[in-house]
């Protein structure tokens, strides 16, 4: 049967928006039932101080172990110098973030910046916490921190996830997402505003045919805050292959900033998000600062919402 005109331009429209989001006209966080604030599993656990040991924890790293071995716990690390990753001293008064954190440091003309990868046992939600403070001088970053499906944690499967910037996925090969700074083609105040930058087999193609990164971003928030320590979290919740019952959702400091649903991330059921990076990444397209240095602590992967750590008490 010929579909009437109407029809066909109609559906054209509602398979572009849910390629992405860029506007936030999709943007559930307003009236959203997700958990916000100290609602967490981190609040009974002030500083992060035995959260590893937690219910529902896969993994967590507070850096406290100091260089070299402030990143023994990951699987990777992308610093080919030995110049990018350092422990440091967070400098925090609350206590929340202990006495070491990670440090990445880009310079342009030299490196890109680097960071951490974790492979691990996924599950069907995943939420993901991160502590991070951009340095007064610090410009826009084009790459932050990545979430990756790969088709196993063995062999070359787990690379699957990995590369193809520009093409469109497989959905029983690779799918991803990255909460990041999104600093709108330099019009915004580096680093610029929280944006998801995903990957999945039905986004939407670019103007010019390729395939880049769809965006998913809240309609008004603040320019990211530079100089002081933020709390991040994102989550992760896969969809049942064939249903676009994925969702996404992002925290700022325990406030529910975007929060999406009707994602149809994958189309096997074996494919997973379990690769989870963790990175400063620049270039010389937007960025003019000669060196930016982003710093990391308290990372936390569990199954359920971790919310802001508590100070701990002196």
């Amino acid at each position: 049967m010929k579909l009437p005109v109407l029809f066909v331009l109609f559906t054209a429209v509602v398979s572009a928006r849910a390629g992405g989001d860029p506007e936030g006209k999709n943007n559930l966080a307003g009236k959203s039932d997700l958990p916000q604030g100290a609602e967490g599993l981190a609040a009974k656990y002030p500083g992060d101080r035995g959260i590893a040991e937690a219910e529902g924890v896969i993994f967590a790293d507070d850096f406290e172990d100091g260089a070299p071995g402030a990143w023994k716990r990951w699987d990777e690390a992308t610093d080919a110098k030995k110049n990018i990753l350092a422990a440091a001293d967070p400098a925090d008064q609350t206590g929340r973030l202990g006495k070491a954190c990670l440090q990445v440091t880009a310079t342009l003309a030299k490196d890109n910046g680097g960071g951490l990868t974790k492979w691990f046992a996924s599950a069907d939600t995943l939420h993901f916490r991160f502590y991070t403070k951009f340095d007064p001088d610090c410009d826009y970053v084009h790459h932050f921190c990545t979430l990756r499906a790969n088709k196993s944690l063995q062999g070359g499967d787990r690379w699957s996830g990995f590369g193809g910037a520009g093409e469109k996925p497989d959905g029983a090969a690779r799918f991803s997402t990255a909460l990041e700074p999104w600093g709108n083609w330099g019009k915004e105040p580096a680093p610029g505003k929280w944006n998801f930058y995903s990957y999945w087999h039905t986004m939407s193609a670019a103007p010019d045919g390729k395939f880049w990164g769809n965006a998913f971003r809240p309609a008004e928030q603040p320019v990211i805050r530079k100089g002081e320590w933020i709390c991040c979290e994102f989550l992760l919740k896969h969809n049942t292959p064939g249903q676009a019952d994925g969702e996404q959702a992002f925290w700022i400091d325990g406030e529910l900033r975007g929060h999406w649903k009707g994602i149809d991330w994958r189309t096997a059921p074996g494919l997973r998000a379990n690769a989870f990076t963790l990175e400063s990444y620049i270039t010389s397209n937007w960025t003019k600062n000669p060196v930016n240095i982003v710093s990391f602590d308290n990372v936390v992967i569990a199954r359920s919402y971790i919310g802001p750590t508590p100070a701990v008490k002196k």
